[in-house]
């Protein structure tokens, strides 16, 4: 047997045209094969409660049980199963509300293919897939909770390299571990810096120090 692990897609998708779409862009992507697809939320419920499944892409608007119906019953009964939401209506509108409910990534039906399978892949890595204008909606209402630290603004791989820098790695060690170039990481430093009103190393340590951000 192989090394490569197949990503076992259920499609719920009530206009076949849409699903044919999907199908084409994804067995074009290699490491991934639509087991089986469904029209309604009956059938996706009875489909997620019979057989397994890596990825769900589902929209939001089926006969019968909504996508959102479907959505709370994956998130009851398989919560650990990604759900990417593709739908026809606007993220600005629907994005942040899949979100909240448990949905793994939101698409719109006019993305491109390749944004599909990029968000695929994300979601299927346990990460969230947000378009950039989803991002701004997401930190939006979030600033209307509560407003955000400096380092909640960090994108994860920012995240990820402030918390290397705060430990007293250089950058030359980081780029090895993370396989990026020393330009990359330096860039990355210094979005850092900027986002967080911060000058230097020293202050990024400080900084994860006094909000104990060290595991």
């Amino acid at each position: 047997m192989g090394g490569t692990v197949v990503t076992r897609v259920l499609i719920v998708e009530d206009h076949q045209i849409v699903r044919e779409g999907l199908k084409k862009i994804i067995s074009e992507a290699g490491e991934m094969i639509v087991t089986d697809e469904v029209t309604n939320g009956a059938e996706a419920l009875a489909k997620i409660d019979s057989q397994e499944y890596d990825l769900v892409l589902l929209d939001l608007s089926l006969p019968g049980r909504n996508g959102l119906d479907v959505l709370k019953h994956i998130r009851s009964h398989k919560p650990d199963l990604p759900v990417l939401v593709i739908s026809v209506y606007p993220e600005e509108d629907y994005g942040v509300r899949v979100l909240k409910a448990g949905a793994s990534g939101y698409l719109s039906k006019g993305s491109a293919a390749s944004d599909l399978i990029t968000a695929m892949r994300k979601v299927v890595r346990g990460e969230k897939y947000l378009s950039a204008k989803l991002a701004d909606k997401v930190i939006g209402s979030l600033r209307r909770n509560h407003e955000l630290s400096p380092h909640e603004t960090l994108s994860n791989r920012e995240y990820q390299v402030f918390r290397l820098i705060a430990s007293g790695k250089t950058v030359s060690e980081i780029s090895l571990e993370m396989s990026l170039s020393v330009k990359t990481i330096s860039t990355y430093r210094m979005r850092i810096l900027a986002k967080m009103k911060l000058k230097n190393n020293a202050d990024l340590t400080r900084y994860a120090v006094q909000h104990d951000l060290f595991d």
